[in-house]
């Protein structure tokens, strides 16, 4: 074989074929001289006493074994004997003519034929030059001389062009080397593991503690390592350590989870003189059940986040470095180990721990009840209401009364856990008392007519009481009709020294309140919320290129397309479409898309009222909720009319998406939307799960989904409106149907959700109501635009609001209202334009160039006066030559 034909072989696989050919070639060899050799008897037994070497994985495979007599050991290479193989073959290849090694040259002295020498000598050769040429790959110019080679060879280190032959025999001899494994010995090999490993000095390292929970042995019943175990060893260290253990891994809790993660520098202090209880976990980060169980567990810590003042919800990672004495101290042996610790306590305690086998979520929420009426009086959590039954002297002394906050009673069986649950909901709330009672009592019963329990009695501040009508008798039931009442909201800091709110306080006139129906969707909060998209919003970008441009140019295609809004409205985005298609321009500035919201070209027919009012988005002040409520409303309403009408994206690049509408508002959200860490928070939830929607339901659902998750995440923050708490969504009100209970878990049934969805969102449920110049659906008279401040407040987050900090986008200029009439819902036909309001200047369209009625009446009066320019000039030349006509003619005779 030729130099130019080896050098297009890999190296390895060039190797392993040359070894497999070599081992058969020393196995036939070896079957021929047993047979020659009368003295195979004496050979087989000196070879089985012959001690074992080592024999490497990437060596010749030691397992093999033979049918026939005698059994053949595989030797491994000889690191000498190959050294000065490589060492001719490096001589022979530096002639000119690249020639091949001579026979007489040193072979292993286990190979007896000839021709097993002479087939080793030609691996070595063979490798050896694949190993020389590939050094000469990258040579200097044209000369074919050897020693010509590039500085920077990735094998040969060499200082000039001209080298030594020593130089390059020393580099190859080493080169391939490392290639057969022969850079050290089995006993440097041994030992490199061990001072890797740490053996030598028997210290404890993190392996070891994995190897100790792994095994459930103590160090020193396999402490005294063998090679196999070494192995085992380095391959926990690549495999595992590197991967769970370093502090960079992913942790299996973080800040986003609702409960406290506790270190070995908060756990102590945090238990000392608490004024709540606590149920930590101590966990390992890389145990495989606690890898599982965390989901319960951040299920169970978001169940009960309203119980914090009573009981929290901790965890700790016993697997991390710093956190090994406080496990240790804490006696923590297996994992993961649950611990209650009783509040208001001022010595060290290393808690009760649970051992029940039973770790779902229903049975630990009720052991957590239990554990705190295990608590005693001068151990009771501050913040943690009474829960044990009232008296019925007491309750029935309420009837009839007035009082200055509703009381609840939660009648049940004395077994039962869903009244002091209950209890344990509402404590975060004011203007409402919870109380319970049992079925044990009779009178009571029928005192208030109870007949089934669980029951929930309410009594009213007025003095009336009644049963409560909830569609089941479950605690998510009870408690959310609860939290719903009006005048109950939940308890909040005082925010009067709060630089964040106190700006917003005294500006202007107060808003007057609009009655509005939770079941609808208002058109007047759509609009709204694509004047402050349009006109304030994009503001703050002069000019539109690149990313910005294309984001802004689908998302004027997805609501163009979608939006079921007024005809006005819908011509007005139509039209923002037609231009922004039509322009070949890369930049476009955003005064020339402002002239055309405003229809400063007078297009008949065209018309976005410039004014804020909120009426399903509104809130209790002007900086809370509004404009990022109408946001998540217009989302969520493009997201279902996508779904009811699958071609109305056609033809615009977005059809074959089904995440068309979610890519849109990511895109926007990130480019466009004010408060930067909102869109941060948004974009990690749409890369943890956005790629997961495969249809447009599932779209649906998924923003559905992603704006629960968020409500629950800015509970009980400062920017919540406490008239409108933050909850899950749908509430059991609007559809009893969503909600179901499930091992004592509440549960959402989604293909309800998703039926809800798309009647909630759908154009018939859109309501006109509010929106200036225009008649409710059923017809009545135009009702007025309300008076109130016209100014836009700052977006807050709504009842559904998904992100911290968005009370932060600057205002818009107040304006006149200019809404016209008429909403356009989608499948109503023969619809007609709504009449123009006053305020605005009927335009004419002259073939759709876009001219106003003064450019025409221009036109038109220009046109007059030239052609009557052209009549009088006419005329004028007309009777200038009859004249001299009549002047110069001849007669005749």
């Amino acid at each position: 074989m030729g130099p130019s034909s080896r050098c297009a072989y890999d190296l390895e696989s060039l190797v392993e074929k040359l070894m497999g050919k070599l081992l058969m070639e020393v196995l036939k060899e070896a079957e021929e001289q047993a047979l020659r050799n009368s003295e195979r008897g004496q050979l087989r037994q000196s070879s089985n006493l012959r001690p074992s070497p080592l024999c490497f994985s990437d060596q010749w495979r030691c397992s093999l074994a033979l049918a026939t007599q005698p059994k053949v050991r595989v030797r491994p290479h000889d690191a000498s004997v190959v050294h000065r193989l490589v060492g001719a073959s490096v001589e022979a290849l530096w002639g000119p003519a690249g020639g091949s090694m001579a026979d007489s040259t040193e072979a292993p002295a286990y190979l007896a034929g000839k021709e097993s020498q002479r087939a080793y000598r030609q691996v070595i050769f063979d490798l050896t030059s694949e190993v020389f040429h590939e050094v000469l790959k990258d040579r200097k110019g044209t000369s074919q001389s050897p020693w010509e080679l590039k500085e920077t060879s990735s094998v040969l280190p060499v200082s000039s062009s001209k080298t030594f032959l020593g130089n390059v025999k020393a580099a190859i001899q080493a080169e391939v080397q490392r290639e057969l494994n022969l850079e050290r010995t089995d006993v440097q090999t041994r030992e490199k593991m061990r001072n890797l490993c740490k053996y030598g000095t028997m210290h404890r390292d993190r392996v070891d503690y994995i190897l100790i929970q792994e095994l459930h042995k103590e160090e020193l019943q396999w402490v005294d390592y063998n090679l196999d175990q070494c192995s085992v060893k380095m391959q926990l260290t690549e495999e595992i350590f590197d991967i769970i253990l370093k502090d960079t891994a992913t942790r299996l809790y973080s800040s986003e989870d609702p409960l406290t993660i506790l270190t070995s520098d908060t756990l102590k202090e945090a238990l000392h003189n608490s004024s709540a209880a606590w149920l930590i976990q101590f966990y390992s980060s890389w145990c495989g059940h606690c890898i599982q169980y965390s989901p319960t567990w951040k299920a169970l810590a978001g169940d009960v986040k309203d119980w914090e003042q009573a009981i929290r919800i901790g965890v700790l990672d016993c697997a991390h470095e710093k956190n090994f004495e406080v496990c240790k101290d804490f006696g923590i042996h297996f994992y993961p180990t649950f611990r209650y610790f009783k509040a208001r306590s001022s010595t060290f305690d290393v808690g009760k721990t649970y051992r029940g086998p039973d770790r779902e979520l229903q049975t630990v929420r009720q052991l957590m009840v239990n554990f705190l009426q295990n608590h005693t009086r001068d151990d009771w959590p501050v913040g943690c209401p009474p829960l044990e039954p009232s008296r019925s002297e007491d309750i029935l002394s309420l009837l009839g009364k007035k009082s200055e906050q509703y009381t609840a009673v939660i009648i049940e069986n004395e077994d039962s856990y869903v009244g002091r649950e209950v209890i344990l909901d509402l404590m975060m709330y004011e203007g409402l008392r919870v109380t319970r009672a049992v079925s044990s009592d009779r009178a009571l019963l029928e005192k208030l007519g109870v007949a089934a329990v669980p029951s929930a009695y309410l009594l009213h501040p007025n003095g009336t009481h009644a049963l409560m009508d909830v569609q089941k008798r479950l605690r998510f039931f009870f408690s959310s009709f609860l939290k719903l009442l009006p005048g109950v909201r939940r308890k909040q800091a005082d925010s009067a020294h709060d630089p964040l709110h106190a700006g917003n306080r005294g500006h202007g006139a107060a808003e007057v309140w609009k009655e509005f129906d939770k079941s609808k969707v208002y058109m007047v909060d759509l609009e709204s919320g694509l004047h402050y998209l349009l006109r304030v919003e994009l503001a703050s970008h002069q000019t539109l290129e690149g990313e910005e441009l294309k984001t802004f140019k689908d998302f004027v295609t997805v609501i163009a397309k979608l939006f079921p809004g007024r005809p006005s409205v819908v011509k007005l985005l139509e039209t923002l479409l037609e231009w922004l298609v039509s322009l070949p321009l890369e930049r476009i500035p955003y005064d020339a898309i402002l002239d055309l919201v405003n229809n400063k070209m007078r297009i008949s027919g065209m018309f976005l009222s410039d004014r804020l009012q909120w009426v399903g988005c509104q809130g209790s002040r002007p900086e809370l909720r509004g404009y990022p409520c109408s946001l998540w409303t217009l989302f969520h309403t493009l997201t279902v009319q996508a779904a009811h009408r699958p071609d109305a994206l056609a033809n615009t690049g977005l059809e074959e998406d089904p995440l068309a509408v979610l890519q849109t508002m990511r895109r926007y959200i990130g480019t466009f939307f004010g408060c930067q860490e909102c869109g941060r928070h948004f974009e990690e939830m749409a890369k943890e799960s956005l790629s997961q929607v495969r249809s447009l339901d599932q779209a649906v659902l998924w923003l559905w989904s992603k704006h629960n998750q968020v409500n629950s995440r800015l509970t009980g923050a400062l920017s919540e409106d406490s008239r409108f708490p933050k909850a899950q969504w749908p509430t059991p009100d609007l559809c009893p149907a969503c909600h179901e209970e499930r091992d004592g878990l509440h549960v959402w049934n989604e293909d309800r959700v998703l039926s809800f969805l798309k009647r909630h969102y759908a154009g018939p449920n859109i309501s006109p109501k509010y929106a200036s110049g225009t008649s409710p659906e059923t017809g009545g008279a135009a009702e007025p635009a309300p008076p109130g401040n016209q100014g836009p407040p700052p977006p807050s987050n709504r009842d559904h609001h998904p992100r911290q900090g968005d009370a932060h986008l600057p205002n818009a200029p107040p304006t006149q209202e200019k809404q016209q009439q008429q909403q356009r819902s989608p499948g109503q036909a023969g619809e007609a334009d709504a009449p123009v309001p006053k305020e605005t200047r009927p335009g004419v369209s002259f073939l759709g160039l876009g001219f106003s009625s003064v450019d025409m009446s221009l036109c038109v009066l220009l046109y007059g006066f030239s052609c009557l320019f052209l009549m009088l000039m006419f005329f004028f030349f007309r009777m200038r030559s009859k004249r001299w006509k009549v002047r110069h003619s001849r007669p005749y005779v």
